[in-house]
């Protein structure tokens, strides 16, 4: 498997009536980008206690490309983007080059 490359930080502010299905939501799209995506490295949901219904995920891939032509128009991404259209209050994606060390 390729050295991942690309590092993706996606941080959404999530409306409080939503926010228990947007998490059930987002787990099952974790588990299917690292299932059915091979560029998939990582897929991590993140909580903090500083910032109620906020939810930050950090993804890895074996580069850009592998984003932005492969995540973002695979099936599952198009499904969960639709369903969670409506719980969302606001939205940053990060998109960072990972450096060799």
């Amino acid at each position: 498997m390729p050295q991942a490359t690309c590092a993706v930080c996606v941080t959404f502010q999530i409306k409080a009536e939503y926010f228990e299905r947007f998490l059930e939501t987002v787990k099952q799209q974790a588990e299917n980008s690292k299932r059915l995506e091979p560029w998939c490295h990582q897929f991590y949901v993140s909580l903090t206690p500083e910032a109620p219904y906020s939810v930050m995920l950090y993804e890895t891939y074996d580069d850009r490309e592998a984003f932005t032509s492969k995540h973002r128009t695979t099936e599952h991404f198009a499904n969960f983007t639709q369903t969670i259209s409506d719980w969302v209050e606001s939205k940053q994606i990060g998109v960072w080059d990972i450096q060799p060390t």
